[in-house]
């Protein structure tokens, strides 16, 4: 009798869960439809891409498939507004002429060139002449059906660790609606593909570990995703690497045959694209810094000003002549910094050479940093949040509590929190995954509050919240589920859970169709005379 009421329960929670992703689903693949930039080009057209984030990434892969090159120069030259990014670097390309590129990592715009390719080859249709068509086909296939398959998951988790039916329907119901995860499904991005792979990754790690799932297949797999969430999010490589020590405990042999390995192919496809694209193993956003040191001399200090006014000492030109002796009679000084950096660029903008004061030494360097590029916004033109917050300890109060604070934006969060206690002290302990969980989140944390440069602490630029954490909503949500138990049996805490929720959806919803806004608390604050950007 008890297991015919069992399997009872369990049916109309999985008839639940199905409503919830059913009308979840629906609700992104309809903002996709509608999806539309306010940007408008030459031409008066629009387009469905949102942002100079996703934009980047459709440009490579516009370029890749129509012009068989990583080179954007043609789309990021500023001419038509629907295909303007600021997230773009330059640098001498394999021609040995400079060139504009995306500033993301290729692997995944690479992959997506695939996608757009055979659908060209089956259609006809080209993204530059049918953006519509094209960009709202691609989001729903790339961001839609593999987010049907993170919901399931998480419901297939929510049954295997959950103790009550209303804590699991809670924790798939904030998977569904109450996260700013799914904001991100009608644009392209990186977070999703990297919280997804995770998903699948703990997913699979779960069953080898506890129920002894001890096919090959899964290992492979397991490391597959890991891998491809680190390709997607840095500091997801804690995840790669927690996985692959635990596996390692739980099956040397196979984690060094299956894991390892199917990891390997990703890292290894993450630098061969990256190579193909830049002609350099490191990353875009890892050119940031002039080149190696040619010559230190030292100058006088009316020297520094002639610097200013494009003009070049005998002693100087001297040495860039010993440097660099095919110079073009046409290079040309540009003061970057006034009194502290300029640039010497020759006729053809080829060859560059860093001129960088150091109290009364002048350091001449090879050109390397990337973003350093005539009206580079990096460099020339950041405002708002993009300037940076001086203070970490500000940076991080607004990140936790503040206009992009996870618990201020999304408090469904703080039963995540609650959670992680249970799983240490509760009834139904699950240390090791609990540690995993906490360990991971201040990991990134840490890494993106205190060991960031100024310039880097913009809380993910104009964005709906602090989207650099977001690849560890799939643990969170884990985290959650002992804790929507303990409410489960008591309405006053159930009427508490609901309220976190109801606030967290309210904060996804405010960027549903666009997440390339600020949070509607940051904008609020604004118009108050909190905060002013």
């Amino acid at each position: 009798m008890k297991t015919q009421l069992d399997e009872s329960q369990s049916a109309r929670r999985r008839s639940i869960y199905a409503l919830l992703i059913v009308i979840s689903i629906s609700a992104m693949t309809g903002r996709i439809l509608t999806v539309e930039s306010k940007t408008v080009g030459p031409d008066r057209n629009r387009t469905p891409f949102l942002s100079a984030n996703d934009r980047s990434r459709w440009c490579t892969i516009r370029a890749l498939v129509d012009r068989g090159t990583y080179e954007i120069d043609y789309l990021a030259d500023g001419t038509d507004d629907n295909w303007k990014t600021i997230d773009k670097v330059r640098h001498v390309g394999h021609d040995g002429r400079n060139h504009y590129y995306s500033s993301k990592p290729p692997l995944l715009p690479t992959l997506l060139a695939g996608q757009y390719w055979l659908m060209r080859q089956l259609t006809g249709a080209e993204i530059a002449t049918e953006p519509f068509y094209v960009g709202r086909s691609m989001l729903v296939l790339t961001n839609v059906m593999p987010m049907l398959l993170w919901l399931v998951l998480v419901a297939a988790l929510a049954e295997r660790l959950g103790q009550s039916d209303w804590g699991r329907i809670f924790v798939v119901a904030t998977a569904s609606f109450g996260t700013l995860l799914t904001t991100f499904a009608v644009t392209l991005n990186n977070h999703l593909p990297a919280a997804i792979s995770v998903t699948i990754s703990i997913f699979l790690a779960l069953g080898i570990w506890y129920d002894d799932w001890d096919r090959w297949t899964w290992y492979a797999l397991t490391g597959l995703c890991a891998a491809f969430a680190t390709a997607n999010e840095l500091p997801a490589l804690s995840f790669l690497v927690a996985m692959g020590i635990a596996l390692l405990c739980k099956s040397p042999s196979k984690t060094m045959v299956a894991f390892v390995p199917s990891a390997g192919v990703v890292v290894a496809a993450f630098f061969l694209t990256n190579y193909l694209a830049h002609d350099s193993w490191k990353p875009a956003y890892a050119h940031r810094q002039d080149g190696a040191l040619r010559s230190l001399l030292e100058l006088p200090r009316g020297a520094f000003a002639d610097l200013d006014d494009g003009r070049l000492s005998a002693a100087v030109r001297a040495e860039i002549d010993g440097i660099v002796p095919s110079l073009s009679s046409t290079a040309k000084l540009e003061t970057r910094t006034p009194g502290l950096r300029w640039a010497l660029v020759d006729g053809d903008q080829q060859r560059r050479l860093a001129f960088v004061r150091k109290g009364n030494r002048l350091e001449i360097r090879d050109w390397g940093d990337w973003y350093d590029y005539a009206k580079s916004y990096w460099l020339d033109g950041k405002r708002g949040v993009d300037v940076g917050e001086p203070s970490r300890w500000v940076y991080a109060f607004h990140v936790l509590v503040g206009h992009h604070g996870l618990f201020s934006l999304t408090p469904v969060w703080l039963l995540s929190v609650a959670g992680l206690w249970c799983w240490f002290r509760g009834p139904h302990q699950r240390p090791a995954l609990a540690t995993l969980i906490t360990g991971l989140s201040i990991v990134c944390f840490v890494f993106y509050v205190f060991l960031r440069p100024e310039k880097d602490r913009n809380y993910g630029g104009v964005s709906c919240g602090f989207r650099w954490m977001l690849w560890l909503v799939p643990l969170w949500l884990l985290a959650m589920i002992p804790a929507a138990d303990a409410l489960a049996g008591d309405r006053r805490w159930r009427a508490v859970g609901l309220a976190l929720l109801a606030l967290s959806v309210l904060s996804a919803a405010a960027a549903g169709m666009n997440p390339w806004t600020h949070p509607w608390l940051f904008r609020y604050w604004q118009e108050i005379g909190w905060i002013v950007y």
